[in-house]
């Protein structure tokens, strides 16, 4: 074992610049479950940082997927897969086997986390996040909106309470965001690229459709502890109440899941009683996941 750092040579990142890195990562086989556990065990038994290197290596390609998931607040991808690798090595410190789950489950967290704090400090000259409410809006309200237009009242309080903040730091949140797309817009006051009067910056800065990571690449790594207690919580409900929660959340894509109108129809009531029904489970859930110490956001 040589030396008694985490650090990875990064000789071929200064030779061919980013894209070099890039496939550098990209060319690094995944590791199977038991060589992950075997190199884990390696390192928290004997400190061995030859088998701590080969995991970050194995997971470069991930820390790239996670990153480009915040390519719509257009921040140098090179930077902000430098802050996801930090955030990897921090995991890599902090994971233990008897998580139960893969590594990659575990490290996404802090892989975001400091990419979040990167995009925080750099995406615009006066913060729009300070509090953990706002913070949370930040990174989550892009994809909950269902239009690029103000949310109605509906939209927005079913937005906090998915989110579990208060109506307010919605409204405010959409009003900042909303404001500081115009001003950060390196193309303000070019020429307008089509008749939706938003120039190619603005563009760039509209709604991220993309699938988050986890959904993606993450699938096969959910949180076994946490599927298995929705499970068994929603086997506790009532069909109607069951029916309405899965066919608004528990889809595979947006496409898929049920409008308020449609499932009004399917059970002969108003949809304010059926977004109701979706609001209490959805809020009963959180707090039964959180008496077992599972975050549902």
């Amino acid at each position: 074992m040589t030396g008694n750092s985490l650090a990875v040579n990064s000789d071929y990142s200064i030779a061919g610049g980013f894209s070099a890195y890039l496939n550098y990562a990209y060319s690094q086989r995944p590791l199977s479950m038991t060589e992950e556990r075997d190199l884990f065990a390696r390192y928290a038994e004997h400190n061995d940082l030859d088998a701590a290197r080969a995991i970050i290596l194995s997971h470069l390609r991930f820390v790239a997927f996670v990153a480009r998931s915040f390519s719509g607040y257009q921040l140098p991808l090179e930077d902000l897969v430098q802050e996801g690798s930090i955030g990897l090595m921090k995991a890599i410190k902090r994971f233990d086997l008897s998580f139960g789950v893969r590594f990659a489950s575990f490290a996404v967290h802090w892989i975001k986390a400091e990419i979040q704090e990167y995009v925080i400090r750099n995406w615009k000259l006066v913060k729009v996040a300070t509090t953990k409410a706002q913070r949370r809006l930040f990174f989550n309200l892009r994809g909950l909106k269902n239009t690029l237009g103000w949310m109605n009242a509906n939209e927005i309080k079913e937005v906090a309470n998915y989110l579990d903040v208060d109506e307010s730091d919605v409204v405010e949140m959409e009003s900042r965001l909303r404001q500081a797309d115009v001003f950060f817009d390196p193309s303000f006051g070019e020429a307008k690229s089509d008749d939706s009067g938003l120039g190619e910056g603005q563009a760039k800065l509209l709604e991220d459709k993309s699938p988050c990571p986890e959904q993606h690449y993450l699938k096969e790594d959910l949180n076994k502890k946490c599927r298995q207690k929705i499970t068994q919580y929603l086997a506790t409900l009532a069909p109607r109440s069951r029916d309405i929660f899965v066919s608004r959340w528990l889809v595979n894509d947006e496409s898929q899941r049920s409008q308020l109108k449609e499932l009004a129809q399917r059970y002969n009531i108003s949809p304010e009683r059926v977004r109701q029904i979706e609001s209490d489970v959805l809020n009963q859930l959180r707090q039964h996941l959180k008496k077992e110490k599972i975050s549902l956001v």
